[in-house]
């Protein structure tokens, strides 16, 4: 196991940051930890790479306890904070070679990890001449120099353009297939096309944590339809397939099928059949857009 979090709370002041977090991520799993502004991920990234101590519960990363032997978590963790801190006035290669000098890694070990991060091109360029997306570049370069066990990764495509966010998912993708690696975000793309799992938190607390492959293989449909009368739930349990009715205003029903199936026929068929009109209809598939929604919304 890489990391376990077990009852993690940090308050500053009378304000809780985190509330009793527990999760566990095994060895090789790319990991999205997704929530709003806010919901406590920096936190999170930060107490498990030893920068902030808990108030409460114990963190585990490689089998150090990040209180107890914070040394050993930092050999182990190659860490991308969510403001990139670089020295914009050194050349790329002379940057990496200095941080290099502090882990006393070989020098060949630099120039491995600049042509693992495309950074080839631009080596000899100081960093403050660079895109924001190969300043991404350097750091995740800079993380990955001492060869660490585990990624964590804190916001790592924040600004980026559209053709460098897939150049930096596709880098976290590759280094994913040896590495562990818990990304931090808000954004429910970056965790679609990196992670095999995900986690949502809000409001210093865990909500959701679930495969993207469960989500994905849900074979729930849902369709939402409004007709011009009110109907019973008794007729509306008659359509073949139906798992679940709601509703929510007036003449609008929620109507959950347990079938991948287009059930938009059989509905058109049940109002005709009974005399009703459709004022509108649209499916409501559960995604992780919308259960993030769901999950996260202010109440």
């Amino acid at each position: 196991m890489s990391i376990q979090v077990e009852n993690i709370t940090k308050t500053y002041g009378e304000q809780k940051a985190l509330n009793q977090v527990s999760f566990t991520i095994e060895k090789g799993e790319i990991v999205g930890f997704l929530g709003p502004n806010g919901a406590g991920k920096s936190t999170m990234m930060k107490i498990l790479t030893t920068f902030l101590p808990a108030s409460e519960g114990v963190a585990i990363v490689n089998g150090f306890e990040v209180t107890k032997d914070a040394i050993s978590v930092k050999k182990s963790v190659g860490y991308l904070p969510e403001h990139n801190p670089l020295y914009l006035d050194m050349y790329v290669r002379e940057y990496l070679l200095f941080n290099a000098g502090i882990y006393n890694i070989p020098k060949t070990e630099v120039e491995s990890v600049i042509e693992k991060t495309g950074l080839t091109p631009e080596a000899n360029k100081k960093i403050g001449q660079l895109s924001k997306g190969y300043r991404q570049r350097v750091g995740l370069a800079n993380a990955l120099l001492h060869d660490p066990e585990v990624l964590i990764l804190d916001e790592p495509t924040t600004g980026l353009d559209p053709n460098q966010l897939v150049e930096i998912r596709q880098l976290i993708k590759n280094v994913g297939k040896e590495k562990t690696v818990l990304l931090s975000t808000h954004i429910m793309q970056e965790v679609e096309a990196i992670c095999d799992r995900v986690i949502i938190i809000n409001k210093g607390e865990i909500v959701l944590d679930k495969k993207l492959s469960d989500l994905k293989n849900n074979k729930q449909q849902i369709i939402e339809v409004e007709f011009d009368y009110r109907v019973e739930e008794v007729a509306l349990q008659q359509l073949p397939k139906i798992e679940k009715i709601e509703n929510p205003a007036g003449f609008v029903y929620h109507l959950y099928f347990a079938t991948e199936q287009d059930m938009r026929g059989k509905v058109f068929d049940f109002a005709h059949d009974n005399g009703l009109k459709i004022l509108q209809l649209h499916q409501k598939n559960t995604t992780l857009e919308k259960l993030f929604s769901e999950l996260t919304m202010q109440k």
